[in-house]
Formats: structure tokens, C-alpha cells, sequence
């Protein structure tokens, strides 16, 4: 028998006779809608109120397994429950509260979804919500990298076919390139990192994600690549071909090459889209797919 919290008396009472009761504090209010058959291991509602969809149900075999469980002897068992220790570094990097929230001043060319959650927010706050969705992609792929699963979270499927992995490398690259010195990369990577001179240029909008996001000169002109290397996680010989859906006629894009051919799984192919447009009003935002 479970009983749902320590009251009412009746509950606790009938459930003495059984070798092991379970309580839980946070179930008052449920508790005192239950009463608890003396002998027969059922719990009924005083008051019923059901939709024409409900049955009455006897499930005894759950009953049955957690009483199992806890009749285990686990005394011959030891564990060592060390004091935990908190050190402050007011300079190690923190995750600002808007974070979720983009694009944004510090890194405008990586395109973020201008959601409702900020890593503080929402009823579990935004991380679990993150950490639970990419459990359940990982369940189906236990073999992916941390950036595969983000690829396939940021597109939107279990099973993508094609996949954007970054790397720790292409990240300091990125790092070095928009002002951040070794030492603050450090911090970050918790190892020594270097900035190599006239090394590859790279920017945000070049870093291997599955969004491609940039800033342009107002009015003005412009062509801007973006360079892209997915991995094939779906059929081993299968064929990809880019399709362009947009409703502006501000910009043109480019897909070279249009199609990628694969052979085997977890092959790379590189691929480079190139956006060009003859100049943007001020604070227009334009969006294709």
C-alpha cells in the first residue's frame, strides 16, 4: 500500500499492518480526499467526479514491486557523503539571465530563438527544459556528440538526416576572433588555449551551427558567405538537395553546390550559402529558409 501523506489518521492507520508505509508530506490535500479500505489494498475517492472516459482500476503489481524493493537489505551497503564546498571567483564567466534570448549585442551574427524562457525563467527555469529534450534525442542516438544533439534540437528532429557538429577548436577560433584574450579562454575551456597569429579569421557567423544569421551596413550593399560541414546520420548512400523557401525580394541566395551526395554514414560534406542584396532599410530584418 502507498499512503499519500501523513493524513488523514484513518489512512495511516489501515496501512500499519502492512510491512512498510510510504509518506509523503507534499500530498496533504490529496490525502484527505482518500479512504483507505481496511483489508483490500484499493483506495476510493469520497467524492467521485468522472468523465465518461474513466474506469475504476485495481493496480496491485506497482504495489507490489516498490514494497519489494524497500524490504531489500541494503545495511550491509556503506556510502561516503563527503561536505561540499563552495568557492566564489568573482572572474570566472557566468551565463548572463538573457542568454536564451537573441540575437544580442555581444554575438549578433549567432541566431538564437527570441523565446519566452531566459536560463532563470519559466516554472523548472529554462536549463532542465533544454537538458530533458536533449535526454530524449540521446535516448534514440546514444552515440551523438553534445553538438549533434544540439544540431537536431535547433532543427527540430529526432532523426535529421544531416547534422552541424562543432568542436572546441572551432569555438576558441571564434573566441580569439572577437577580442577575447587567452587567458578569459582559459577560464572557459579550463585549459591553456592559444590565439595563433594570422590563424583562420573566423567569425560567429561562420561558426558550424544549423542557423546562419549576420549583420549588414544600412543601405548598403552587401555579399556574405556562409560556410557550412554536416555529417550524415541518416541513410548510408543518400542524396540531400537544398531548397530555397523566401518571401523577400531584397536579397538573392545561393546554395553551392545544390545537392550533396553520401556513401556511408558519418560521412562529412562541406557546402557554402551565399547571401547577397543590394542594401537593407533601417532595422529590417529579412528571414528565409
Amino acid at each position: 500500500m502507498l499512503a499519500l501523506g501523513l493524513e488523514p489518521p484513518e489512512v495511516v492507520t489501515s496501512l500499519r499492518r502492512s510491512s512498510q508505509t510510504i509518506k509523503d508530506k507534499r500530498l496533504f490535500k490529496v490525502a484527505r480526499d482518500l479512504k483507505a479500505l481496511n483489508n483490500g489494498g484499493q483506495v476510493q475517492r469520497k467524492k467521485k467526479k468522472m468523465s465518461k472516459n474513466s474506469q475504476d482500476s485495481d493496480t496491485p503489481k506497482l504495489g507490489k514491486k516498490i514494497i519489494q524493493h524497500l524490504q531489500l537489505d541494503y545495511r550491509k551497503r556503506e556510502a561516503e557523503i563527503l561536505t561540499t564546498e563552495a568557492i566564489k571567483d568573482s572572474h570566472v564567466p557566468v551565463v548572463p539571465g538573457f542568454s536564451s534570448r537573441g540575437p544580442n549585442e555581444i554575438a549578433p551574427d549567432i541566431l538564437k530563438r527570441l523565446g519566452n524562457f531566459t536560463i532563470l525563467s519559466g516554472i523548472f527555469v529554462s536549463c532542465p527544459h533544454a537538458a530533458g529534450v536533449a535526454a530524449y534525442v540521446k535516448s534514440f542516438h546514444p552515440d551523438w556528440s553534445p553538438s549533434a544533439i544540439q544540431s537536431a534540437i535547433m532543427t527540430t528532429a529526432v532523426n535529421p538526416g544531416l547534422v552541424y557538429e562543432t568542436f572546441e577548436q572551432d569555438y576558441i577560433i571564434m573566441l580569439c576572433n572577437i577580442g577575447y584574450d587567452e587567458g578569459n579562454i582559459g577560464k572557459i575551456s579550463g585549459k591553456i588555449s592559444t590565439c595563433l597569429k594570422g590563424s583562420d579569421k573566423a567569425t560567429p557567423k561562420d561558426l558550424n551551427y544549423s542557423s546562419m544569421a549576420a549583420q549588414v551596413s544600412l543601405g548598403k550593399s552587401f555579399a556574405i558567405n556562409f560556410p557550412r560541414t554536416v555529417t550524415n546520420v541518416g541513410l548510408a548512400n543518400s542524396i540531400y538537395k537544398a531548397k530555397i523557401l523566401q518571401n523577400s525580394k531584397i536579397f538573392s541566395i545561393k546554395v553551392v553546390p545544390e545537392a550533396l551526395s553520401f556513401r556511408s554514414l558519418n560521412e562529412k560534406k562541406s557546402f557554402s550559402v551565399t547571401v547577397t542584396g543590394k542594401g537593407l532599410p533601417n532595422g529590417a530584418i529579412v528571414s528565409a529558409s
